[in-house]
């Protein structure tokens, strides 16, 4: 069975680029590199490195001192118990000085050679991998080869104009700003299909689910059963039955009960009982004016009207409350 790699390129997505690296001192991964490997990692994908190094075309490294550079990568990476599974390098480009190098190769992003050679021997299948990289000739590899496309969107002094991804017929599937987004656009892209997966799922099981009742054999007479037991399931189904509609109506006499504590007809017997209680307050100032030394008719007067007005209120209020 064919396995899904991540094809990445090498500088400026996993490693920084000072220009043209040509000795291992100069590598430093660039930052969350080494833990998002080791996410994609338990995503159980293979990591395979696919960069274009025309330094050793130019004269600038050797294939021995590219090696060491590559060597001192992963040992920055087996640090955080991170690795790669396989790097490819393309050492031609048709400008070189190095004539053994010098000339074009279909290895060459963004032609997609690289990505084909490690798919035929790590037995990968394009169509569930991915490309990462920082230029248009990582997306155009990638889509050639028929992989899914993260272009990291991070812009670079040491990035050619060449390189920039300006051009309106290549474009990414996705961007990120580094690694960690990438793995994270991918998890989202893994969910997404699983659930477009899981909802198809019951479509395609629907119509065998009828077929068990329609093949199941009919019973014989000698199995079908005695009179005695069917007497004996009748009361259980009966009882079941009798307890259901209790609980039914003991719930619907609570869900009553809730409602006439907060309907509107409680309002106004509470709103009557404040009222009655402004009746009393107004019989007892009836009271202390009579009881009063120099008292004026006038304020027992206003103060019964007062009483007598609440308590046509209270009176209301309560007739209100009666009616449903």
């Amino acid at each position: 069975m064919s396995k899904k790699a991540i094809f990445l390129d090498r500088d400026n997505t996993l490693i920084h680029d000072p220009g043209y690296i040509n000795h291992p001192d100069q590598v430093k991964l660039l930052d969350g590199v080494a833990e998002a490997l080791n996410e994609l990692k338990a995503l159980e994908y293979k990591l395979v490195v696919v960069t274009n190094q025309s330094a050793v075309a130019r004269g600038i490294v050797t294939e021995k001192k590219l090696d060491e550079i590559h060597a001192r990568m992963e040992e920055l990476l087996a640090e955080h118990s991170a690795s790669l599974d396989r790097i490819y390098y393309c050492p031609y480009h048709p400008e070189g000085v190095v004539p053994e190098f010098s000339k074009e190769s279909d290895d060459r992003k963004p032609a997609p050679g690289m990505l084909k050679k490690a798919a035929a021997e790590m037995d990968l299948d394009l169509d569930q991998s991915w490309c990462i990289g920082d230029t248009r000739q990582d997306i155009e590899a990638g889509r050639q080869a028929g992989c899914k496309t993260i272009l990291i969107d991070t812009p670079t002094p040491h990035k050619s104009h060449s390189a920039s991804l300006s051009f309106d017929d290549i474009k990414p599937d996705y961007k990120a700003i580094n690694m960690k987004e990438a793995v994270n656009i991918i998890k989202k892209h893994l969910r997404s299909t699983s659930v477009d997966r899981n909802t198809l799922e019951p479509v395609i099981s629907k119509p065998s689910e009828p077929e068990p009742p329609i093949d199941e054999p009919i019973p014989q007479a000698e199995e079908q059963p005695q009179p005695h037991e069917l007497e004996v399931e009748e009361p259980q189904t009966s009882t079941d039955k009798t307890e259901e509609l209790l609980s039914s109506i003991l719930i619907q006499l609570k869900s009553m009960q809730r409602d006439d504590m907060f309907s509107e007809f409680s309002v106004m017997r509470l709103m009557a009982g404040m009222v009655q209680v402004l009746v009393l307050f107004c019989l007892l100032i009836t009271l202390w004016f009579l009881m009063s030394p120099a008292r004026s008719d006038n304020s027992v007067f206003m103060a019964l009207g007062f009483a007598i007005v609440f308590q046509l209120m209270a009176l209301t209020f309560y007739l209100m409350q009666g009616k449903k």
